[in-house]
């Protein structure tokens, strides 16, 4: 998993045949009967998507609070943020959908996303992303409906299948508890009925939100969302941030599955990353140990604030606990302007990645404006090859 080499961009192993395996072709076709058939007549405009040969980089943001703040002062920061990573030259700005997390602010997305689009000029911003089974497509048309129409050719609509919350949270936003994500597959089906171009004898109509074609984009920490993506003709971005092991195996997959479609003609492959950039290897080490924490309260079920950075994790958790948080932050890139240059050219050359979406929790707001300004710098510098691969 680790030749860097062309040749060995979708390496063979346990996780991939695994996912092989879960998810082969025979069984997708059972679980995406009609979808794979209509998608192309769905989706008419082309997707925006970056050209060139220089690394594309999006940032994925969470709106953390610090202990004790008041939720609007993370998202002063998220605008703050967002205004800046504009002018550096991100492609996109993504906000997620969590829903009774004490700790972060990204429950009402759509709102965000909104209030971001209207603080800034040029910026794609869009969810990532928006959990589809929480909420009937109908809803999602009309809404991000609404926002083309408030900010045309701005809008993305990233969209996932996992609740967001523990179940009395789903219990709460009224998603059935034995909804297993498999349904996933006809609610994208409806919704891109909604969004797309009317059709005769359709009744129910999302108003805005017909015809307008807001781009979407399949989210996803598994095969499942890989091979829906690929078959469907739709980019992929896959959630490294906290699912890294299966990130080989995922592009593999929605590589081998790509179907060209109206909407694209070729695979964009798209992985969140947590990225930490300093001035040295150490003080970025430093800096990540805030990203730690939150991992390691989340697997204690504690609120998962911003806490200050810290010199050595080692007295706050235990061994367990220490290897289960490296294993969830496993594709972490963290270091000085070198380091971090190596880590990205090694995971675009590992995976076949098109657009890396920067992940950076920094207790310092200073501190995390620096890590994507530099962040940007190096990316200018990352050249992306096509990737040698089946569907590429």
């Amino acid at each position: 998993m680790s030749n860097s080499q062309q040749a060995n961009i979708f390496p063979r192993g346990s996780a991939a045949d695994a996912l092989s395996d879960k998810f082969s072709k025979g069984a997708a076709r059972d679980r995406f009967p009609s979808h794979e058939r209509r998608v192309a007549s769905l989706s008419p405009l082309s997707h925006p998507i970056p050209m060139g040969n220089k690394l594309a980089i999006s940032v994925l943001d969470l709106v953390s609070m610090r202990a004790g703040e008041p939720a609007g002062s993370a998202i002063a920061r998220t605008v703050d943020l967002a205004q800046h990573v504009e002018q550096w030259g991100y492609q996109r700005y993504w906000l997620a959908e969590h829903h009774s997390i004490s700790g972060l602010a990204c429950s009402a997305t759509t709102v965000l996303i909104g209030h971001v689009a209207g603080a800034t000029k040029t910026i794609r911003v869009g969810s990532g992303g928006v959990m589809l089974p929480n909420h009937a497509p109908l809803v999602v048309a009309e809404q991000f409906g609404t926002l083309e129409a408030l900010y045309p050719g701005r809008i993305d609509l990233g969209l996932g299948r996992a609740p967001g919350g523990d179940s009395r949270t789903m219990q709460a936003l009224r998603r059935d508890l034995q909804q297993s994500g498999e349904d996933f597959p006809a609610l994208l089906e409806e919704l891109q009925t909604y969004l797309g171009p009317e059709r005769p004898g359709q009744v129910v109509k999302a108003i805005p939100g017909q015809g307008s074609n807001v781009p979407i984009t399949l989210l996803g920490s598994s095969g499942f969302s890989a091979q829906l993506a690929g078959m469907s003709g739709l980019p992929f971005a896959f959630a490294a941030h906290f699912a890294p092991e299966y990130r080989y195996a995922a592009a593999q997959l929605y590589r081998q599955h790509f179907r060209p479609s109206e909407a694209l003609r070729k695979p964009h492959l798209m992985m969140a990353v947590p990225v930490i950039a300093a001035e040295t290897d150490a003080a970025a080490r430093r800096l990540f140990t805030t990203p730690q924490q939150r991992f390691l309260r989340l697997i204690r079920n504690q609120p998962v604030e911003l806490l200050p950075p810290v010199d050595s994790m080692e007295p706050l958790w235990l061994e367990w606990e220490g290897q289960a948080v490296e294993n969830r932050l496993g594709a972490a890139i963290v270091g000085s302007n070198a380091t971090v240059k190596a880590g990205l050219e090694k995971l675009v050359s590992d995976t076949g990645a098109d657009e890396v979406i920067v992940v950076t929790d920094a207790y310092d707001h200073a501190d995390r404006l620096h890590s994507y300004q530099r962040v940007a710098d190096i990316a200018s510098k990352v050249e992306v090859k096509p990737a040698v691969g089946v569907g590429a």
